[in-house]
């Protein structure tokens, strides 16, 4: 992990140097911007192996950039923002963000996530693409098949279902689904997780009042099931 390069994007430069700080003493190269669309230059010319993004910012804001960038590559994201609410969260996390870390932070709890985050890259940690049965998820690709024909799962969809699809069989609760799947976490957010397995199986299974693939475990979470939807 070592030398990994890190941009981070804050119109604070107090903030910046903080995080700078820190990310220097873990080893990684830091390149920083304050504006939206140096931030953009900056992620297209240097491709960074993480961004810390913050929300507000000059020019082109927070969640264009993500959304723009997910369009052209699978980055990471840490979206860093003063905003706390549920629905700012999920708006980040469905343009495409990693992780989300809310203002006021511990720079040391930030670093931490950031080292987190890239721990879960292809190539550093799992396979680059599963199949199960008819199902074919493609990490490096960030697209999810069924019988040869593309899912279109949002970001958050399918990081749900990647973190499902590599342990065929285990049980998963809502909150071990946010920390493997999401990595972050907060009071009050893990109901949400049925919203999104909700949607995941509208398009993933045939008749989805009878799953084959993502079964409910009552009172326990969740489970990709194994051979198939077949135990």
């Amino acid at each position: 992990m070592m030398g990994k390069r890190v941009l981070v994007v804050d119109d604070d430069v107090k903030t910046v140097e903080l995080v700078k700080l820190y990310l220097n003493r873990d080893g990684y190269r830091v390149l920083t911007a304050y504006e939206g669309n140096e931030a953009l230059r900056l992620a297209r010319e240097s491709h960074p192996d993480l961004i810390v993004l913050d929300l507000m910012l000059p020019g082109i804001d927070g969640l264009e950039i993500c959304r723009v960038l997910r369009a052209e590559s699978d980055v990471p994201i840490i979206m860093l923002t003063a905003r706390a609410t549920d629905d700012d969260r999920l708006a980040g996390l469905d343009t495409g963000a990693d992780d989300y870390v809310t203002k006021p932070f511990s720079p040391r709890e930030l670093a931490a996530r950031v080292r987190a985050v890239l721990r879960r890259l292809p190539g550093e940690r799992g396979p680059e693409k599963i199949e199960h049965g008819a199902l074919t998820v493609n990490f490096l690709k960030h697209e999810a098949y069924l019988d040869g024909r593309s899912l279109n799962l949002t970001p958050i969809e399918f990081k749900v279902l990647g973190a499902l699809v590599k342990e065929p069989g285990r049980v998963f609760s809502r909150a071990q689904i946010i920390e493997k799947a999401l990595g972050f976490d907060f009071d009050g957010f893990d109901r949400t997780i049925d919203v999104h397995i909700l949607k995941l199986r509208r398009k993933l299974e045939p008749d989805p009042r009878h799953p084959r693939f993502i079964k409910t475990v009552y009172g326990a979470g969740y489970k990709l099931l194994e051979d198939n939807g077949v135990s």
